[in-house]
C-alpha cells in the first residue's frame, strides 16, 4: 500500500507567498507518510488578471517554480505532482498549462499539457483560458512505482475519453482551480464518475476558497476508491488530504465487476 496526498491551496498573485504556503503544506503531507503529493492548479500564480501569468513563464528545465518542486520532492524523497505552472509557449501572449512529475531525487519525470481550456459564461461570471493558454496535444500518463497515474487538469474532467485513452491506471490525478459555480453542482459527481468508469483511484487536488483577484474557487479535494467511495476531503481552506492506494481495494473491484474487461469500444 501507498499514501497518497492532496495539497489545496488558495494562491494568489505573489509567487514567493504562493511558495511559502507550498513548502509548508507538502512537508506536512510528507510528514504524515505520503508518498505521492500533488499541487493544484495554477497553484504557483494566480494572478489579479489572467495574463499575470505570462511574467511567469519559464523554459522546460529551468526557472525558480521547477527548481522549488524539484527540491520538494528531492528533499522529503516523494513523487510530487506539480499541480500547474505556465511554461513558455511559440505563440505570443500565450503559455502553456503544464503539469511536471518529479521523482523522489527530484528529477523530471512526466509532463503535461492541459488539453481542455476552460470557458464559460453565467451573469458577470466569465472565464476564457484560450486567450492566454495554448492547448496540449498528447495524453499524459507516468509509470510510478506502485502503478499507472494518470494525469488530468481541472477542465479535463469533462471529457471522459480523455481518461480512456490513459489506459488501464492504479491513480488518477486532477489537479484543479474548479469555480464554486461548477464545482457545487459538478466537481463531485464528475470525480467519482471518472474513478467509478476507470476502476482506479482519483485524487484530486483544488484550489478553495477567496483569492485575491476576487475569483472563488470550490476545493472539495479528495481521494476517491475505485467503487467511487469518497476516502478522504477537504471543504474550503488550505490543508491536506490524504488515504491509502490499497491494491487489494483495486483488485477486488476489478475482479467482482471486470468493466475494463468487458469494453467494446
Amino acid at each position: 500500500m501507498v499514501t497518497v496526498a492532496a495539497v489545496q491551496m488558495i494562491s494568489t498573485p505573489s509567487v514567493a507567498d504562493n511558495m511559502d504556503s507550498a513548502r509548508r503544506l507538502i512537508g506536512q503531507a510528507a510528514a504524515a507518510g505520503a508518498q505521492l503529493v500533488t499541487l493544484p492548479e495554477y497553484w504557483a500564480i494566480m494572478g489579479m488578471r489572467d495574463s499575470d501569468k505570462l511574467a511567469h513563464a519559464e523554459q522546460p528545465g529551468q526557472g525558480p517554480i521547477q527548481d522549488f518542486m524539484a527540491a520538494m520532492a528531492r528533499q522529503y524523497g516523494i513523487w510530487l505532482v506539480g499541480g500547474t505552472l505556465p511554461l513558455q509557449a511559440d505563440q505570443a501572449g500565450k503559455v502553456f498549462n503544464t503539469t511536471l512529475v518529479y521523482d523522489g531525487r527530484g528529477q523530471t519525470v512526466s509532463r503535461y499539457d492541459k488539453i481542455h481550456l476552460f470557458g464559460f459564461t453565467k451573469g458577470n461570471e466569465s472565464y476564457d483560458e484560450a486567450q492566454t493558454i495554448v492547448p496540449g496535444n498528447k495524453v499524459g500518463s507516468v509509470e510510478a512505482p506502485f502503478g499507472r497515474v494518470g494525469l488530468s487538469v481541472c477542465y479535463d474532467l469533462r471529457f471522459p475519453e480523455l481518461y480512456r485513452a490513459m489506459g488501464t491506471c492504479t491513480l488518477i490525478v486532477v489537479p484543479a482551480a474548479f469555480t464554486h459555480t461548477t464545482g457545487l453542482a459538478h466537481w463531485e459527481v464528475l470525480l467519482r464518475a471518472r474513478a467509478i468508469e476507470n476502476q482506479c483511484y482519483v485524487l484530486a487536488a483544488a484550489q478553495g476558497g477567496r483569492h485575491p483577484n476576487g475569483r472563488r474557487t470550490w476545493g472539495h479535494s479528495m481521494l476517491i476508491d475505485p467503487w467511487g467511495y469518497i476516502k478522504a476531503e477537504l471543504d474550503e481552506g488550505e490543508g491536506v488530504v490524504s488515504g491509502i492506494i490499497d491494491p487489494e481495494v483495486l483488485g477486488g473491484v476489478r475482479e467482482s465487476l471486470p468493466a475494463l474487461k468487458h469494453r467494446k469500444l
